[in-house]
């Protein structure tokens, strides 16, 4: 894959357990088919994170990458945001 036909999402980390590696929660709208309203869905996708810089409820953004491992396609970019919990 070349750099431009790479996806770039932005999303919650919700676990950090892993060693280099994070779990980001990639929120999104989708409007039901019939009634119109407006659902939330959210996707659970693993991403590397080689420095373990990342902490639970930090919002990242993460890019596509070739697999890593069986479910790990994606890798750490930046972190825009992080967690102000303690």
């Amino acid at each position: 894959m070349t750099e431009k036909n790479t996806r770039t999402l932005q999303g919650r980390v919700i676990s950090n357990k892993m060693d280099k590696s994070i779990t980001v929660a990639i929120e999104r709208k989708v409007k039901h088919p019939i009634y119109g309203k407006f659902i939330k869905r959210t996707t659970k996708l693993h991403a590397h994170d080689e420095n373990n810089e990342c902490s639970i409820g930090d919002i990242v953004t993460v890019r596509e990458c070739r697999p890593l491992s069986k479910t790990k396609t994606f890798t750490l970019v930046t972190v825009v945001e992080k967690s102000t919990e303690v």
